[in-house]
């Protein structure tokens, strides 16, 4: 996952694409692909998850611009927006990137972290495999993205917890249209 940031900007489609077929394929080999028919349950928590977590990030947005937190100011959103819903980059390229990031981080980071370190854990696992994730953003040297990688991490881990990865796979990537395309919050 490092991978990503260590790149120039312009290939960070490609570079998710191999970090995220690396995570399918850890997924794969431990047996945590995410599969089989969602049911109706896993669905609508994942979208009420989606939502209030873009409610979180709106909220968090004002206060940025407001406040400016550290010195942080909107201008750390908007190079990670453009990562990911660039003009250069297709409408179809930006959902499918969106898609196959989220079917891949939810099967690694919930399918086999999460899941392995539940059982001695419990709920707090997901507090533990947030912080895991946020480290590892740290190499961007963007405090807002380690931050929000934290928030976005431990709500997918609580929808996890709750629902299971049909749960957080559906809010990671409704809350990801939302965010990138639909309606970035500024």
């Amino acid at each position: 996952m490092l991978f990503l940031f260590t790149v120039p900007s312009t290939y960070f489609v490609e570079a998710t694409f191999i970090s995220t077929s690396c995570m399918i394929g850890a997924a794969y080999f431990q047996r945590a692909l995410i599969g089989g028919k969602p049911s109706l349950r896993s669905v609508a928590l994942g979208l009420v998850s989606a939502a209030l977590l873009y409610g979180v990030f709106y909220g968090g947005a004002w206060l940025v611009s407001t406040y400016h937190p550290f010195g942080i100011s909107s201008a750390s959103e908007t190079s990670i927006y453009s990562l990911i819903a660039s003009p250069s980059n297709p409408l179809y390229l930006q959902g499918a990137v969106l898609l196959f990031d989220s079917a891949g981080y939810e099967s690694f980071f919930r399918g086999v972290l999460q899941r392995r370190l539940s059982p001695r854990l419990g709920f707090m696992a997901a507090p533990v495999v947030a912080s895991l994730d946020a480290a590892l953003h740290i190499a961007t040297l963007n405090p807002l993205w380690v931050g929000a990688t934290f928030v976005t991490d431990l709500f997918w881990g609580a929808t996890y917890h709750y629902g299971g990865t049909q749960s957080s796979f559906t809010s990671h990537f409704v809350w990801d249209i939302a965010i990138f395309i639909l309606r970035p919050v500024k």
